[in-house]
This record gives C-alpha cells, sequence and structure tokens, in this order.
C-alpha cells in the first residue's frame, strides 16, 4: 500500500501510525451516479456560517455540515434505512460495509482550510466558456441562468446558473429524450456508430474548455465510454490538494469535436481553516458511522455459506439476509489514503471540505472504489438539531435571480403543488404544500423533480434559503 506523497507537498512529511485494526462495525455509503465512486461523511446538522477564512482555533464557527438529503430516489441518509423498508425487512440497498486498512496509514497535516464559491457568475466568463465552445452568440438571461446557443431544437445550447458555483451544462444536438435526473447522457452531433477518439485526441480537445473554465491544470482521465462517444474527466487540484465531487467532464465525440459536457464555471474561494485528523482515525469515524451499527455481531452465521476449502478464507455472501432482515456486512480493503478535498454542503453551500480520499477494494484484482472521510476534527464539527416534522414536501435545492426563487422537490404525479416563502432579515423559510387532485381515487406511485416558483418581497441577497419541512438549509443547485 503506497501512503508516499511527494506531489501533495501541502502536508509536509508522512509519519507512518502503527497498522490500523478497524472494530467490526460497519460503515454506509452513497453510491454517486455514474463514476462507481461511494460517498460517505460525517452527518452534522445546519445553521452557522464558515466564510472568514480564520482559523478554527481563533475566529472561525463551527464547521455547519449539512445532513444528506434522504426523500428523492436515489438518495439514502447514511443513519437511517431507505423510506419505505418495514423495521426487519431486507435492505434493498445491499450489505453494510467494514473498511479495513492494507497497512500504515498516513498522519496528513495539522490542519486545512474548506473552499466555495461565492457571488455571481460574469456574462464576460459565459461569453468565455460558449467561445472555447464554439458557440456563436451572447449570453442572455433565462430564469437564473445564463444562456448561449438554439434552446428551441437541434443545435448548441450552453446554460449556466448566475449564481455560485456556476453550474454549466453544454449539448451540441439536443437530446432526443431527455437525461433522466442526475445522470449524465451522450449528446452527439455526428451520426452514431464511428468509432470512438483515442484518449490523445480527446485531452486535446477538452484543453481549450478546460483553460476557459480555469481548469487547464486538473488531472485528466479519458478513460470513459459512452457509446462512440469518450468523456474527458478533469479533476483540479485545489492549493495543492486533490479533489473529489467537483469534477469537470467534456464529451468528445467520434469527429473528434466536443459534443457535450458539465462542470462549474464560478472559481473557489479559500474559507476558513479547521484542525484535522489522521486517516486512521477518520476510518474509524467511517466504520463507526454505519447505519447496521451493532447489528453485524448478531447477524453472523445467520446465513448458510459454502464450506471453503483447506488454507481458503470463509466467503462473504452479499445476499446472506439473516431471520431479522439485516444483511450481513461485507469487508472491503483500503488500498491507499489520499488527504484532498472532497465535495459535502456546508450551511447549504457546495463546499470542498478536508476529508481523506480511500481507495478501496472489495477482493484482490477486482474493482477500485473511492470512499471520502471528512477528516475535520468532530469537536469543530457542529451537532445535529433534529428535524421539524411536516407534511410539507422538502425543497432538495433552489436557484436565485433577483426576487426570483425556483425551488425544486420531488412530488407525485397525481398531485397540485404550491410554494411559498416566510422572510426574515437572515433567512428565507420555504414550504411546498401538496394538495391530491380531487378525482383521483387511483394513482400510481411515481415521482418526479419538480420547479415552482416564488417571488419574494426583497431580493434574496446573501440570505439562507431554509427549508420549512425539515429546518436544514438547502443547497443551490
Amino acid at each position: 500500500m503506497s501512503t508516499e506523497r511527494p506531489d501533495n507537498d501541502v502536508t509536509g512529511p508522512r509519519r507512518r501510525r502503527p497498522p490500523l485494526a478497524v472494530a467490526s462495525v460497519a460503515a454506509a455509503v452513497l453510491l454517486a451516479g455514474g463514476g462507481g465512486a461511494y460517498w460517505a461523511s460525517t452527518a452534522a446538522g445546519d445553521g452557522g456560517k464558515a466564510d472568514s477564512g480564520s482559523s478554527a482555533r481563533g475566529e472561525a464557527l463551527p464547521l455547519a455540515l449539512d445532513a444528506p438529503a434522504g426523500d428523492g430516489p436515489g438518495s439514502t441518509s447514511p443513519n437511517s434505512p431507505p423510506p419505505g423498508i418495514a423495521p426487519g425487512e431486507p435492505d434493498p440497498g445491499g450489505p453494510p460495509v467494514i473498511y479495513r486498512a492494507a497497512g500504515d496509514l498516513p498522519d496528513g497535516p495539522d490542519e486545512a482550510a474548506i473552499h466555495h464559491a461565492k457571488g455571481a457568475v460574469a456574462p464576460g466568463d459565459v461569453a468565455r466558456l460558449a467561445k472555447a465552445l464554439g458557440i456563436p452568440g451572447s449570453p442572455r438571461t433565462e430564469g437564473t441562468s445564463w444562456v448561449v446557443g438554439d434552446d428551441d431544437g437541434p443545435g448548441a445550447l450552453l446554460k449556466v446558473t448566475k449564481q455560485a458555483p456556476g453550474t454549466w451544462t453544454f449539448a451540441r444536438s439536443t437530446p432526443s429524450k431527455p437525461c433522466a435526473p442526475g445522470t449524465m447522457c451522450a449528446n452527439g452531433a455526428s451520426e452514431p456508430g464511428g468509432d470512438p477518439v483515442s484518449e490523445t485526441a480527446a485531452k486535446a480537445a477538452a484543453v481549450p474548455v478546460l483553460k476557459a473554465t480555469g481548469q487547464d491544470d486538473a488531472a485528466l482521465n479519458a478513460g470513459q465510454l459512452m457509446g462512440d462517444v469518450r468523456v474527458v474527466n478533469a479533476d483540479p487540484r485545489i492549493d495543492g490538494l486533490p479533489t473529489y465531487g467537483w469534477s469537470t467532464g467534456v464529451q468528445v465525440g467520434p469527429d473528434g469535436k466536443v459534443t457535450g459536457g458539465s462542470g462549474h464555471l464560478k472559481a473557489l474561494e479559500k474559507g476558513d481553516t479547521y484542525p484535522t485528523v489522521g486517516a486512521d482515525e477518520a476510518l474509524k469515524q467511517l466504520n463507526a458511522a454505519s447505519r447496521g451499527k451493532g447489528d453485524a455481531e448478531r447477524d453472523v452465521g445467520g446465513c448458510a455459506t459454502p464450506v471453503p476449502h483447506q488454507g481458503e478464507p470463509k466467503p462473504s455472501d452479499p445476499q446472506c439476509v439473516p431471520s431479522n432482515g439485516k444483511r450481513a456486512p461485507v469487508e472491503q480493503t483500503v488500498q491507499d489514503a489520499v488527504f484532498g478535498l472532497a465535495l459535502n454542503y456546508v450551511d447549504g453551500r457546495q463546499t470542498l471540505v478536508p476529508s481523506w480520499l480511500f481507495t478501496v477494494r472489495q477482493a484482490p484484482g477486482g474493482p477500485e472504489n473511492t470512499v471520502t472521510q471528512v477528516a475535520v476534527d468532530p469537536e469543530f464539527i457542529e451537532k445535529p438539531e433534529t428535524p421539524v416534522p411536516s407534511g410539507d414536501r422538502k425543497v432538495t435545492s433552489y436557484g436565485a435571480d433577483g426576487r426570483t426563487l425556483e425551488v425544486t422537490f420531488w412530488g407525485g404525479v397525481c398531485s397540485t403543488y404550491t410554494a411559498s416563502a416566510k422572510e426574515s432579515a437572515g433567512q428565507v423559510a420555504i414550504s411546498v404544500a401538496e394538495k391530491p387532485q380531487e378525482g383521483k381515487k387511483a394513482c400510481i406511485m411515481i415521482a418526479k423533480e419538480l420547479t415552482r416558483t416564488v417571488t419574494l418581497e426583497k431580493p434574496l441577497g446573501d440570505r439562507t434559503v431554509i427549508d420549512a419541512a425539515s429546518g436544514g438549509a438547502v443547497p443551490r443547485g
């Protein structure tokens, strides 16, 4: 297991800890779509800000990590079973995971800063990206976004949210069928059926786009294919640290032209600095965060597995479901640990937080995945608050343009929804009320991502958007 990081010079010399003995507790992880990568983080409550750029040992406020959302399809809180799972029934999300280190783990730096994007995206930055993508025309306003190109049919279209982090999406040709929420679709301007370009050619095609977004020095990976479209994924380094979750994806068609992409346009700013923990302590926290903590030991032995040959380890069965419905844990080996910055939500804002990036593998020779764990000392993480019970729909994200607020939430197809706002000097609380449609005695259970617009009395400004249903801060999205 390699733990020396000569290119990670901000951490200083690595001290060695003795081999880690991880307790037999499980860790819950969330699968991030598309890349085979897993997420796990310490969940903390809402409230408080960390914008001053000061040290936590001085003036910085506790880090307010937002608790993960569990209301929408594809999202699961690591501290509770998915909605709709009755006590004693098996969790379809899979068994819990135990992570064990294959060797010594590094200590990392004593402290590190968070990074986030603030403010509005300038039209000049949008124009620069549009030029790199070969789209003629000037940026124009559509709702809470800047738009360049043709949005009425096939053609090139660039959309950039006006507020930080300036999330942008680009398609050379409009897909005939919209992508499902949270997924990446290949957009091809040429006829399908060609051969993908080489990784070298794809990287060369992506360079102008990455330069326009300020990520021309990012680490590139062009191994992903979507049919005949090759995807270049760029992960920037911030303050010399590798990042996770802040990638730019550039799609290159078989003709060598950029056909699609997405990323963030607003530059990151350095925030408060916090004391950090070493990789071994972070791994302990990762395992201790299991939603099935304490159940694993009681369940082991409740399932039949094949008898191994002499000298071979006993195989684990991920389909094993004991009588109480709790799956036996699956072990994964930590092959490597690197100190970096991983995407989290802090007080409703997308933030890169000091984290340990663990490279894990379930079986020798098997595929590798990345698991992240927040590295901030728990003493400086704000404790979670109890959510406020409510029958309203939970708001998952918002966009703002002056007094106009666009809120997004998950709802059904047989109800009507209205959004309202309660304003104060420091925050705006959003409520989404649901009313079943009259005459709908039978309704199919299909969830859709919906959007409603709220007009505020005053521009949002720096006020925090709060979800009235949970009491938590709502992220921009």
